[in-house]
């Protein structure tokens, strides 16, 4: 590429980044005039979409979180389906089936494939552990390779393509833990939390009034995947990866150089991916926040999303009350920039 060529290519993306910010402004508005609060849960959520990673939002009944996502699809001009995961749910009802047509001209028999609903831009796995972990596997191909195969054919899924899954941690009875393989492919774990006093007021003003409120569309998918495109090109210092490598590494007991309170706690650390992801998130932070670099700062105010699924305690760590979102508070509190 000329030097020309790149100048012209910088100032393009100095303008996408200005057109960003209005369109994410534009899209908080919609998402607000349903939703009262939860202002740091939608700075995750937009940071995924941009990132074009899946999130998995975990909280008690009733704190909308079903809403927000479905509210988000209803912004963007893209295709939506929802999942009820249930015991019962099996991997057809997900990714599709072949059943047999009979040709009413020739009377030959073919197999025909009916896709199912994870054929679309934004998949909401509602209540994603209710279903065994047979079922809950029909969605890791489609989260990594975006495409599924069934009866020997690989079909290609929409792009962009989002999985944004529900997850009530209360209720444990009827419910089957995430196998650490489809933990792993959420960027993040987005922790949704009660509203405060006066947002809870305003919650129940609006949801007992007479009043239907509609949404206007924002963006479509081919200005999603451009955004998508534009967070990669984001520049990163080479000692903010750094920092971000040495943040997840700290947190495997195995690493020589891991803190004394990690080998005491921590079984399993954090793999490469969770590295990936606190770089990508730092970038789509950065942009969203207006800036096109990507700080160290990006990278701690995104750690905790990113890895309190990924790092797993012992026996030891649950008789002490030690969760895995308290080693990534003392993670960042011993590992500095």
């Amino acid at each position: 590429m000329t030097e020309a060529a790149m100048q012209s290519e910088g100032v393009g993306d100095r303008e996408s980044v200005v057109q960003l910010a209005r369109d994410r402004d534009r899209v908080i508005v919609e998402i607000h005039k349903r939703i009262i609060g939860q202002k740091d849960v939608i700075e995750l959520l937009l940071i995924s979409l941009f990132s074009g990673g899946h999130s998995l939002f975990v909280g008690v009944p009733g704190l909308a979180k079903t809403l927000l996502i479905s509210t988000l699809a209803e912004v963007l001009d893209m295709t939506f389906k929802r999942i009820q995961f249930t015991p019962d749910l099996m991997p057809a009802d997900i990714t599709g089936t072949e059943v047999l047509v009979q040709d009413r001209t020739t009377g030959e028999k073919v197999f025909h494939f009916l896709k199912g609903p994870i054929f679309c831009n934004i998949l909401l796995a509602d209540e994603i552990n209710r279903t065994p972990p047979k079922t809950q596997a029909a969605l890791l191909q489609s989260m990594q390779e975006f495409q599924v195969t069934a009866g020997g054919t690989t079909h290609q899924l929409p792009r962009p393509y989002m999985v944004f899954a529900t997850q009530n941690p209360i209720e444990q009875e009827g419910t089957y833990p995430l196998p650490e393989a489809e933990l792993d492919r959420f960027m993040f774990l987005i922790g949704v939390g009660y509203p405060t006093l006066e947002e809870e007021q305003q919650v129940v003003f609006s949801t007992t009034a007479d009043a239907r409120v509609c949404l206007d569309k924002v963006l479509s998918p081919a200005q999603i995947i451009r955004f998508q495109q534009l967070v990669r090109r984001v520049p990163v210092a080479a000692d903010v990866v750094q920092y971000a490598v040495r943040l997840v590494r700290a947190s495997r007991p195995k690493e020589p150089d891991a803190p004394d309170f990690v080998k005491e706690f921590v079984s399993w650390g954090a793999g490469p991916r969770a590295s990936q992801f606190l770089v990508l998130g730092g970038k789509a932070r950065a942009i969203l926040s207006g800036r096109f670099v990507v700080s160290a700062e990006d990278i701690r105010q995104l750690a905790q999303p990113v890895l309190r699924h990924r790092i797993i305690t012992n026996f030891h760590a649950e008789v002490s009350s030690v969760s895995s979102l308290d080693i990534v508070k003392r993670l960042l509190e011993t590992v500095k920039p």
